[in-house]
């Protein structure tokens, strides 16, 4: 992708979040000089990836591929690991209208998707085998609002704006917007975008970013490079 259209998604994205009542932090905003400035104070929000994350999974079709993430607060692996202190995460996510988030599940991370604002949230689910592979003859059972409910392989759940679905380790998604874009709330376990998303096929996580401009705000996988 390149820095020039990942600087006009921040843009329109941060507009749509604004326009559903959503403001974000102040590090939101800081240029890549006020982050390097801030680098003592902003350990956490660099060593807990909280930020900006726009993704078209390696692929270069972020219009029919892709989603847009800016994770608010996400607590650390060690937290996980011991049973104690900030063993949660939250994101505000944008689905746009057909843009695929292809199918894949996580090891460790439950997750509360949220429809926010917007069009219809349309999430795909298969269930998995024995070993927590894909099936594609499998369901499950999810919560939708906190009310128990049977997917069968393949079956595609809508969402409506303030409704939700619980997915656990296992159950295998894919998700879209039907009818626009919409804006989506994530409440979960620590986040780990590094090792934590299997997905059916064999694609990356992070874009691979043409520097055809300076970038107005890092993203989370600019941290590691812009800060060292």
């Amino acid at each position: 992708m390149k820095r020039s259209e990942i600087n006009e998604i921040i843009a329109q994205a941060d507009e749509m979040m604004r326009r559903y009542g959503f403001a974000l932090p102040p590090f939101a905003y800081w240029t890549p000089e006020q982050f390097k400035a801030n680098i003592a104070n902003a350990r956490h929000v660099i060593d807990a990836r909280c930020g900006w994350d726009i993704t078209d999974y390696g692929e270069g079709r972020f219009d029919e591929m892709g989603l847009f993430l800016f994770t608010l607060r996400n607590g650390l692996q060690s937290d996980l690991e011991r049973g104690g202190g900030m063993c949660y995460a939250e994101k505000l996510l944008i689905s746009k209208q057909d843009q695929l988030s292809p199918m894949h599940t996580h090891v460790l991370k439950a997750e509360d998707i949220i429809n926010r604002g917007g069009a219809t949230l349309v999430v795909e689910l298969f269930g998995s085998d024995e070993a927590g592979n894909f099936s594609q003859d499998r369901g499950g059972q999810v919560m939708c609002d906190g009310i128990l409910r049977n997917y069968a392989p393949g079956e595609k759940l809508k969402f409506a704006p303030g409704e939700s679905v619980t997915l656990r380790p296992g159950d295998w998604h894919a998700f879209w917007g039907e009818g626009g874009d919409v804006l989506i709330g994530e409440v979960s376990t620590v986040n780990d975008d590094e090792t934590d998303n299997i997905f059916r096929e064999p694609i990356g996580r992070f874009a691979q970013i043409d520097e055809d401009v300076a970038p107005k705000h890092l993203l989370v996988s600019d941290y590691a490079r812009w800060l060292a």
